[in-house]
């Protein structure tokens, strides 16, 4: 079975276990784990950044961000598609009181999850005990709901000189960072110097089973993130058998990212041959996300009784996310079920 429902999906190669095997080990609670220490040196080097920590999630590490910038009854500002809103259950609300406000605009971008400065001018809140504290904003790169767009980085610097302008936070879920890294050129580096806090998950395209990485600007945060992962149950012991595996990907996995993207585009390319399809999305990174003129669910029951698992997204709407467990071989057998699918 080929699985294209997510990049979700991988599970460790042999190299990989072996590396995880051979890991030195402590306890992490300690801040005795040299694998764990070694993969937030190596992170916080390549980001620039002050400090990095170790979660179990990439949920847990968005939500400990959350934590060290907000009170109860602030508001924190961004696209309606973002994951930190859509997909975390509630939880800036639920765990720091604090409410996420829809940005809707008219930009031809929007649709794609991508705003303009412009777009938060009319939605910081006036100073006045009568309405909600606008404290951060939270952007994603690359964009889930925009196909795995990647975000354009001069948006970032204007979004970046507007949050300082009006002293806000700035917040990146980073889950699929290393996409925009390789596509762009653009070295993390770059990519994190306009963010307070930033996210990178290793359980996605970099093929690990567990783990994330939680950024921040100096050690005072890191000492405050370490209270709040450990009060969400993130306080692990001999971690560093999972750290290695986030180790091993940086050394050997990211420049495979490209072969993801060029086949994602092909894959892209094949569907337009097949009249039931339409993109939803320009194809940028490992993702395509596609319309279907009659029901997806049934085009993904069609598609899995021939060897071929997507995920439907809704009734119209499909996604294939290409990732390092996808041979050639799968690939190219993906294109053809496309291409020759009928209802």
């Amino acid at each position: 079975m080929i699985d294209l429902r997510s990049d979700t999906v991988t599970k460790p190669t042999l190299d990989m276990k072996n590396f995880m095997l051979s890991a030195p080990l402590g306890d992490d609670v300690f801040s005795e784990d040299p694998s764990v220490l070694e993969l937030e040196e190596k992170v916080t080097r390549l980001s620039g950044m002050g400090g990095a920590l170790f979660c179990p999630s990439g949920t847990m590490a968005n939500q400990i961000a959350f934590g060290l910038n907000l009170l109860p009854g602030d508001q924190v500002l961004g696209h309606p598609d973002n994951h930190v809103y859509r997909w975390e259950q509630g939880a800036i609300a639920r765990h720091w009181g604090a409410s996420y406000k829809e940005i809707c605009t008219h930009n031809k971008n929007n649709s794609l999850g991508i705003l303009d400065a412009k777009d938060f001018e009319s939605f910081i809140q006036p100073d006045d005990p009568h309405y909600t504290k606008t404290k951060l904003i939270a952007l994603e790169n690359t964009l889930n709901f925009g196909g795995g767009r990647i975000y354009p980085l001069g948006k970032i610097k204007e979004i970046s000189s507007f949050a300082i302008k009006n002293k806000l936070f700035l917040h990146l879920d980073g889950a699929r960072i290393f996409n925009a890294v390789i596509e762009s050129g653009v070295s993390l580096k770059e990519w994190c110097a306009f963010f307070d806090t930033v996210s990178i998950c290793f359980s996605k395209s970099l093929g690990c089973p567990v783990g994330s990485v939680l950024l921040v600007k100096d050690k005072e945060d890191r000492k405050k993130a370490v209270r709040l992962r450990k009060v969400f149950g993130g306080g692990m012991r001999q971690a560093g058998i999972l750290a290695a595996a986030c180790i091993y990907a940086l050394e050997n996995n990211l420049d495979r990212l490209k072969t993801d993207h060029k086949r994602a585009k092909i894959f892209g390319e094949t569907l337009l041959h097949n009249s039931l399809f339409k993109l939803e999305y320009p194809v940028e990174t490992n993702m395509v996300w596609f319309r279907v003129k009659k029901n997806a669910k049934e085009i993904e029951k069609r598609l899995a009784e021939k060897g071929l698992k997507l995920l439907a997204l809704t009734d119209k709407l499909l996604r294939a996310v290409f990732h390092l467990d996808v041979t050639e071989e799968d690939f190219k057998k993906s294109c053809e079920l496309v291409r020759l699918v009928k209802m």
